[in-house]
């Protein structure tokens, strides 16, 4: 496996709820995905920029540094821009949204989320596009 095809099987979770993180990395690992686990936003923004994982599903209410911050904040790096970002959260407010797509996360996801409707959604962040030879 390259080293750009074990990047975009690491996902870092973000949630300060240690049930979500379990479930979440119980739900992705036997999916070949490497999870990585943040407790709040600060310690996603450190992962993020040390472990470039292919994906990020970030909670929104955090401690220390929230979700919106940390979003923020990765995706004004240079460093860590190109990594999609999901917001996985229970607020599901259209303002919540909205300020999550002026941050320029890629998704918005409501917890609770079935594991097909998850796995289909990351999978079409960290799937390459096929290069098609005719056109």
């Amino acid at each position: 496996m390259t080293n750009k095809a074990q990047e975009r099987n690491k996902i870092l979770v973000a949630d300060d709820d240690e049930r979500i993180l379990q479930v979440i990395r119980d739900m992705l690992m036997p999916n070949r995905y490497e999870v990585l686990l943040a407790k709040d936003g600060a310690e996603a923004i450190e992962i993020a920029q040390n472990e470039q994982p292919g994906l990020i599903l970030m909670d929104i209410l955090m401690p220390n540094i929230d979700g919106y911050t940390a979003c923020n904040a990765i995706k004004s790096d240079a460093k860590t821009r190109h990594i999609p970002i999901i917001m996985l959260t229970a607020v599901s407010y259209e303002l919540n949204k909205k300020l999550s797509e002026r941050l320029k996360a890629d998704f918005y996801l409501v917890k609770p989320v079935a594991l097909d409707t998850l796995l289909a959604i990351i999978h079409r962040f960290l799937t390459p596009y096929p290069l098609s030879e005719s056109f």
